[in-house]
């Protein structure tokens, strides 16, 4: 008898992110423009640790606990109260490394707390920056996986859909998929691949158009650059903590 294979979903929109069941399955958190970058480029530069809240009150509250850096935006500005902003380009090893980030983001710690509240049990996050890393983990645990796109206030958005039809294109035959959103995520990724920022240049993807009128295009080039972080977050009692070129469970 041949062993079955573990199931793959893609959840386009945290607003169907209840539809899927997480009690046994490895939830990925994707947030490619700019949350789940940046917790890589943080990690891999040595940070502490990452602690994910949900809103500016709560990272100003929770910095004045702990010895941290605050950091979150809002409307492409730094939020008041708060010390740095979302760019992975803030945080160099010399800035970083030993230090604990208390980070706020819109749409990526909302989704990680969202997982959470729907029973997820083993979350961690994705984007370009660390997909190869991501995705050895995800084949060496031969388990149900979930792919969270945190999307734009519910609305589906581009990046997120392609860096899940990146990690689908890599890893679907060793899962078993059937699941039209995963299928939409790697045709749509496959037309784009070969130039990632020229095809949500191309299509004008809403977080592109807002994030350039901002001024972050170099933010957003980074962002779709593969393999530039070799850590693995993992959502452990409140903090994320990397594992670098982790192919077990820590």
């Amino acid at each position: 008898m041949t062993n079955q294979k573990p199931d793959l979903y893609t959840s386009l929109s945290p607003a169907l992110l209840h539809l899927y069941n997480l009690n046994n399955a490895i939830v990925v958190i994707i947030d490619v423009l700019r949350a789940t970058t940046t917790i890589a480029t943080a990690l891999e530069n040595g940070a502490k640790c990452v602690i994910p809240v949900d809103s500016v009150a709560k990272c100003i509250e929770l910095g004045k606990q702990i010895d941290s850096i605050t950091a979150g935006e809002r409307d492409g500005k730094i939020a008041e109260g708060l010390q740095h902003g979302n760019s992975p380009f803030e945080y160099p090893k010399e800035f970083v490394a030993g230090k604990t980030l208390v980070l706020t983001t819109t749409n990526g710690t909302r989704l990680l707390h969202m997982a959470l509240d729907n029973g997820a049990e083993t979350i961690i996050t994705g984007a370009f920056a660390n997909l190869d890393v991501l995705c050895d983990y995800l084949l060496s645990q031969n388990h149900n996986v979930i792919l969270g796109c945190a999307a734009w206030k519910n609305k589906v958005n581009l990046e997120d859909l392609l860096f899940a039809g990146a990690v689908i294109h890599r890893i679907k035959e060793n899962f078993s998929i059937n699941c039209d959103s995963s299928q939409i995520a790697e045709t749509i990724y496959l037309e784009a691949k070969n130039d990632l920022f020229g095809f949500i240049q191309e299509k004008n993807a809403s977080h592109y158009h807002r994030l350039k009128d901002f001024g972050l295009e170099k933010d957003i080039r980074f962002c779709l650059t593969p393999n530039t972080a070799s850590v693995l977050p993992f959502y452990r009692e409140g903090k994320l903590i990397a594992h670098k070129n982790e192919a077990t469970s820590p």
